[in-house]
């Protein structure tokens, strides 16, 4: 827990001594909180710029002034505070069997650094090799602080700055920085500990209790499992636990879900980018990358579009998907895969060459749907009355939600509750000065609004030093505040357990541009990537 007492003396010692324009030099240009996939795509993007003179643009002649005494040294452009021993964020913390994305490797690369990778679905490790081979590849790494946790940040209107405090858990120092811009890549959720209900007589089981967050290498071998869950990480996990060819193999795995959810089988690899850049075709791997990408999201976009607006149409694809390919023949109820909400009011699961039904069609695993009743010494007994053997039990119950890593925020001293603010253009929050925290999309692959929204935050900044301006704020106007009925959060209509659970932890969004979430990315990228920076919600001064 931050302790108030030491953070007000780190700041008191960091501003002491007499006040002037030139206390005005902060630390940094940016402070990246987060070396994940959204911190190092950031860092990236800012390195990219920096020849153009993104981190002072030079005076006109006009208004060139004399050469000053100042003694203190100009802000570094970037750095990035990594609460973590190393960088990957998601793909670092979780470790259990399977991790892998949900979206396809092509649009979940960066654009600016191809993923050429021929399968379809990434795995963990090998997003988190890509990562850090990015960020050495552009020169990012040496600007990451590893074990250092944002605790607080604080704006003074006074200085123009941000002033984050800092907990260097390798010394235990508590210190002090001050940036001039804060993007917060920490994603949405807690890292410290996942979301874990509390079950009747879980204390009588003599077997593990684990969540996958916590897998610490657990020792699963020839041991009967029951995976309570039915989203991607139960989807994920059970064909693993059960893989003949991995170091471990369990004996039998058991997927306990309350609801079903919708499964859809795609293809594991993805050759198209070697026949388009063939021996025969015009096109290099990079231009036939762009193709593809182009294509995957365009079918992304479409297949969501078809979800909103017609879902009896998807539905019924999505259930004969299911009842008529990937469990025709197996014996295995189609109920279990049969949901009664529409497509995307919950995220859809993607199963790499539906390995999820064969490990039921081989009888290696099972699905039932059913409520707890109690845990017992050797498993659980369900409201049905069946009882579930097991050795271990995986709670795969979701996530926790938390902002900027829950680090607290502040302006001119007065605590602020992001979860009552609206975001603006899916980047900024209405009415906190010089701060971007990034947001992906959860219809289409994370990183594609990640990287939009971080070229987005280049061009304000640009826009900013070109202009002189100090500080940008979006400000929401009076008829915004009056129509925007803040229903929904950043997440959009999604209405996953823990999006529902964690919504007051979250920005809101509103009814109309510039505070409505869009979850499209062609007219995202029309927003940010070609529309005038000023507009009549964005406020700037010097």
């Amino acid at each position: 827990m931050l302790d108030i007492t030491t953070t007000k003396q780190a700041i008191k010692n960091r501003f002491k001594g007499k006040k002037s324009k030139t206390d005005k030099v902060a630390d940094y240009e940016v402070l990246i909180i987060g070396a994940g996939i959204a911190g190092i795509g950031m860092a990236c993007r800012l390195q990219q710029q920096q020849h153009k003179g993104l981190f002072g643009h030079k005076a006109p002649k006009k208004q060139k002034q004399a050469k000053s005494t100042n003694k203190q040294k100009p802000p570094q452009r970037f750095a990035i505070l990594e609460k973590r021993a190393d960088l990957g964020g998601t793909w670092d913390l979780f470790t259990y069997p399977g991790i892998r994305s949900d979206s396809d490797a092509l649009t979940f690369g960066y654009n600016f650094r191809p993923w050429l990778d021929y399968r379809m679905l990434a795995a963990g490790d090998d997003i988190k090799r890509y990562i850090a081979d990015t960020a050495r590849e552009f020169g990012v790494t040496k600007h990451i602080h590893y074990q250092h946790e944002v605790q607080q940040i604080s704006w003074s209107s006074e200085e123009q700055q941000w002033s984050a405090t800092i907990k260097n858990h390798a010394s235990g120092e508590i210190f002090v920085k001050t940036a001039k811009f804060i993007v917060g890549a920490t994603g949405y959720y807690d890292y410290e500990q996942g979301y874990r209900p509390r079950f009747e007589g879980e204390e009588n089981f003599h077997g593990q209790i684990v969540h996958p967050q916590h897998w610490n290498n657990l020792d699963y071998n020839d041991k009967k499992v029951v995976v309570i869950g039915s989203g991607a990480t139960a989807m994920t996990l059970l064909p693993a636990l059960v893989d003949k060819d991995s170091n471990q193999c369990a004996r039998h795995v058991t997927m306990l879900q309350r609801t079903p959810t919708y499964v859809a089988s795609v293809p594991g690899d993805d050759h198209a980018i070697d026949w388009l850049s063939g021996k025969f075709s015009p096109l290099s791997k990079e231009q036939a990358y762009t193709v593809l990408r182009a294509r995957n999201v365009l079918r992304q976009q479409g297949l969501y579009k078809v979800a909103t607006h017609a879902p009896k149409v998807m539905k019924a694809v999505l259930k004969h998907g299911v009842k008529k390919k990937s469990l025709k023949g197996s014996g295995v109820d189609s109920k279990h895969f049969m949901p009664d909400y529409n497509p995307w009011d919950q995220r859809v699961c993607a199963v790499p060459d539906g390995d999820l039904f064969k490990a039921l069609q081989d009888k290696r695993a099972t699905v039932v749907t059913d409520q707890i009743g109690t845990f017992t010494a050797t498993g659980i007994m369900l409201q049905s009355g069946q009882h579930l053997d097991a050795d271990i039990i995986v709670t795969a119950t979701g996530l926790k939600l938390q902002m900027l890593g829950g680090a607290a925020v502040y302006i001119d001293g007065q605590a602020v509750d992001i979860g009552t603010r609206m975001t603006y253009k899916a980047v900024m929050i209405e009415g906190i000065p010089n701060m971007a925290a990034l947001f992906g999309y959860t219809n289409a692959s994370w990183t594609l609004k990640i990287d939009l929204a971080c070229q987005y935050v280049v061009r304000l900044l640009g826009y900013m030093h070109k202009n002189r301006y100090q500080v940008a704020m979006p400000q929401a106007q009076t008829a915004d505040m009056t129509a925007c009925a803040q229903v929904d959060t950043v997440m959009g209509s999604l209405s996953s357990g823990y999006v529902r659970r964690g919504k007051d932890e979250l920005p809101k969004q509103g009814d109309r541009y510039p505070w409505f979430v869009t979850n499209n990315y062609l007219s995202d990228r029309i927003m940010l990537k070609y529309r005038k920076i000023k507009d009549d919600w964005l406020r700037f001064s010097r």
